[in-house]
This record gives C-alpha cells, sequence and structure tokens, in this order.
C-alpha cells in the first residue's frame, strides 16, 4: 500500500495550493480519507478528512472555509485545495486512510499513511 502526496511548494500569503493523494494498493472507495500537517516544532494535527463515500467531511476551526477536501474514488485519489494561504499554515502535509466509520480527526484511527509534501508560505 503506498499514499503518494504531491502539490506542495513555497507560495506567498493568500495564495492557493491544491495537493493530491494518489493511492496505489488499496481501493480509497473503502475508506475515510484525512489529511493532517505537522509544523516544525509541533505535533502532527487533524486538517481536514472525508468519509468513504464523500458524503461527510471534517475540517480543522484553523482552515474552515479555506481548505476543501474532495476525492475522486474512480482515479483512487483525495485533493486538498488550499485557498488564502496563511504563514501558519506552513507545515508537512501527510494524507491517511482509515477504515470507514471510525473517529475521522484521531491519528490512531488511520492505517496506512503516505510520506508527506512540505507547503511553505512566506509572508
Amino acid at each position: 500500500v503506498q499514499l503518494q502526496a504531491s502539490g506542495g511548494g513555497l507560495v506567498q500569503a493568500g495564495d492557493s495550493l491544491r495537493l493530491s493523494c494518489v493511492a496505489s494498493g488499496l481501493a480509497i472507495g473503502n475508506y475515510d480519507m484525512g489529511w493532517f500537517r505537522q509544523a516544525p516544532g509541533k505535533e502532527r494535527e487533524s486538517v481536514a478528512a472525508i468519509r468513504w463515500s464523500g458524503g461527510g467531511a471534517y475540517y480543522a476551526d484553523s482552515v474552515k472555509g479555506r481548505f476543501t477536501i474532495s476525492r475522486d474514488n474512480a482515479k483512487n485519489t483525495v485533493y486538498l485545495q488550499m485557498n488564502s494561504l496563511k504563514p501558519e499554515d506552513t507545515a508537512v502535509y501527510y494524507c491517511a486512510a482509515a477504515y470507514a466509520g471510525g473517529n475521522l480527526v484521531s491519528r490512531r484511527e488511520y492505517k496506512y499513511w503516505g510520506q508527506g509534501t512540505l507547503v511553505t508560505v512566506s509572508s
């Protein structure tokens, strides 16, 4: 199983980025999918998550209204559209897969993790 995250980069405050996470070795249609991030010196935190069916989503308060998670099960891909980026969004972003129906926020629910993609937002 592999989750390959991409799309990170260096941007200025106010810019947008779209992260992608392509899965191989599993069918994401059977999994809830999440995006987490970890900034230097901080714990990994949940950013956004989406149910296997696409019918429900969670967002951290810090990103509500700016980030949108979506999924294309046919392409085995999950996306994170990030708009109005802020310097405090700077972190390594990880995608992860959890068995359907669990707690979308808890890291312990997620069985498979990608390698991360770095997002740096300059002021």
